[in-house]
């Protein structure tokens, strides 16, 4: 009985997100685009980041049971860059909680190793110091993030990788998809790229200290208790260590997680905790939060 219940279940707020999303998108790119280009960049690379908050709940299983039904729900891939197959795989991969802000083991981990620092040219040492700070993550962290990623991709391609092979070219599809909607519609080609990386830029607001250095692994998760426009982009992603404990908890659900016993999430984290991306901003705009090698970890 309870499989049945579970097969049938729907998670109508995740759901009515994602209708949502695709509207606010539709309505800016073909509506808003005749009356303001640029008002309608923003407004669709809001659109598009926000999709990108929607894959990651079709990763851990929302909002239906059945994964193949999720997945064509986000089948189109609105930031361009990031094919879906490649993301959950390496997401999951990064919920491996004893390898998080692994160089090499973490997907997802924004340090270096101390000898690939070594080995790097001053002007690329510059870039990832101001990589370092929110601000840089802003403006280089899409493009910086986008190379290094499809380098690994590459590298294991090379070496035979099927699983990523896979990922890259099931993404095709997604991606001319939603290049050919964009050049049917009034908005230029030219605009759409800069709508991708907006939303590849806000999403490096939720990324950059979401983990940090720490010999505990649950040490190095975050908590930012905000409540405002960005947790809500980030679907409440920010209470990040609550995500991490219960991966298959939906988004609306992760705030009363933590409002019913906050010292238990920040005694696992080691009080790793920031009051609102407000705070985040004074303190890191311009200044580095982390080192860019990894202070801890050893080959």
């Amino acid at each position: 009985m309870r499989d049945i219940r579970r097969a049938r279940r729907v998670e109508w707020p995740t759901l009515g997100l994602i209708i949502l999303c695709y509207v606010v998108w539709g309505g800016a790119v073909w509506a808003l685009s005749t009356l303001s280009l640029w008002l309608a960049v923003p407004v669709a690379g809001v659109a598009a980041a926000f999709h990108s908050s929607l894959s990651h709940e079709v990763v851990h299983g929302h909002p239906f049971a059945d994964r193949r039904l999720n997945e064509a729900l986000i089948w189109p891939v609105l930031v361009l860059a990031v094919p879906y197959a490649r993301f959950r795989d390496s997401h999951l991969a990064h919920h491996h909680d004893a390898i998080l802000t692994d160089p090499y083991d973490d997907p997802e981990s924004n340090y270096l190793d101390a000898a690939d620092w070594e080995r790097l040219p001053l002007l690329l040492r510059l870039i990832f110091r101001a990589n370092a700070t929110l601000a840089g993550r802003l403006i280089v962290g899409p493009i910086l993030g986008q190379i290094m990623w499809m380098r690994s991709d590459w590298r294991a391609i090379r070496a035979g990788d099927r699983a990523a092979l896979g990922g890259w070219l099931w993404h095709l599809p997604s991606l001319l998809a939603v290049l050919f909607v964009v050049w049917l519609s009034p908005m230029p080609l030219w605009a759409y790229l800069i709508v991708a990386w907006i939303a590849l830029s806000l999403l490096k607001i939720r990324t950059f200290l979401e983990h940090q250095a720490s010999d505990k692994p649950r040490g190095r998760t975050v908590i930012i208790e905000d409540r405002g426009p960005l947790a809500l982009l980030f679907l409440n992603n920010n209470l990040h260590v609550v995500h991490h404990m219960h991966p298959r908890v939906p988004w609306y659900r992760l705030p009363a997680l933590y409002r019913a016993n906050p010292n238990r999430y920040l005694g696992c984290n080691g009080g790793y905790r920031y009051r609102s991306y407000a705070e985040v901003f004074a303190r890191y705009f311009w200044r580095a939060k982390d080192p860019v090698v990894h202070p801890l970890w050893r080959r």
